[in-house]
């Protein structure tokens, strides 16, 4: 349907160029006058002469209905436009713009209109903040120039704080050490002072066992300490068997030692110590180990 409509008026259209480029070809007469011009004239002359009403006749809207039935009759007849598919398409699609645009059209300009309004509400609060923190800033730059003393005073304060603290980092390490190091002797002396007291009581045992022994076996040396015991008790005086038998004994010990090489036993405690010296320094985190030889290294 729309093509024959189409071809119709192409056809139409083509005719009406053919009239109007013939009419153009021929040669007319200007004329200068200095009043307006005939087309400012019509326009003039159509907006002063227009009527309202029916295409500007002033006759009533109605008129179009007879009208275009009259015209509908023949251009239906001739087939000028043939009534199909198509054009029930266009009168349904026409008829859905038109019942959605009275019935809808409302309800849709209030939803569109309500969603623009909280937009801008939102955009507006949006900059009310921004112009707030603004404002904030400004009061807060403009409190920061009016003391700038005090900031120059902080400035300096500032850095005579990094100054000092430059120079306690500087001595704190070697303080530390001193620390370290009195701590560490501390404990090994107090290691040695186990150790020896360990091999006096060791040497004690010995020795008390050793005069028991033989005090216990010599009924000689039992009578000579019962005399001296009677003699001391009297107060006549005389040698004292028992303190000569550890002495003696300690006397022949230290001989005995003397003559022996074997270091193995300080070896061991030194080993010892130095294994708990090291797991000491290693758990309190000092700044220095021992190596085997027992000399102390920074770490």
């Amino acid at each position: 349907m729309l093509r024959i409509a189409s071809s119709s008026i192409a056809r139409q259209s083509v005719a009406r160029a053919s009239r109007s480029a013939s009419a153009v070809n021929m040669p007319g007469v200007v004329s200068f006058h200095a009043s307006s011009s005939r087309k400012e004239e019509e326009e003039t002359k159509d907006v002063t002469l227009s009527k309202g009403g029916f295409m500007n006749t002033g006759y009533s809207e109605w008129l179009a209905l007879p009208i275009g039935m009259a015209t509908a009759v023949p251009v239906l007849s001739f087939d000028w436009y043939v009534v199909n598919e198509e054009t029930q398409l266009a009168a349904a699609f026409v008829a859905f713009c038109v019942i959605v645009y009275t019935q809808g059209g409302d309800a849709i300009h209030a939803a569109l209109d309500e969603n623009a309004k909280t937009i801008l509400k939102e955009q507006r609060e949006d900059e009310e903040q921004v112009i707030d923190a603004m404002e904030k800033l400004i009061v807060s730059l403009e409190g920061q120039q009016e003391n700038p003393e005090i900031v120059k005073e902080m400035n300096a304060m500032r850095l005579e704080a990094y100054k000092k603290m430059n120079e306690a980092g500087a001595i704190k390490p070697k303080h530390d050490l001193k620390v370290q190091v009195e701590r560490m002797l501390n404990m090994i002396a107090a290691e040695e002072a186990s150790n020896s007291e360990k091999t006096k009581t060791a040497l004690m045992e010995e020795c008390a066992a050793n005069v028991s022994k033989q005090f216990a076996s010599d009924k000689a040396l039992k009578k000579s300490a019962l005399d001296a015991a009677i003699a001391s008790i009297k107060g006549t005086g005389s040698t004292d068997p028992v303190k000569g038998a550890f002495v003696k004994f300690f006397q022949d010990k230290s001989a005995q030692l003397a003559k022996v090489k074997d270091d193995t036993t300080e070896k061991d405690q030194r080993v010892a110590l130095l294994a708990k010296a090291n797991s000491v320094a290693e758990n309190e985190g000092y700044f220095f180990r021992f190596d085997d030889k027992g000399v102390p290294t920074l770490v």
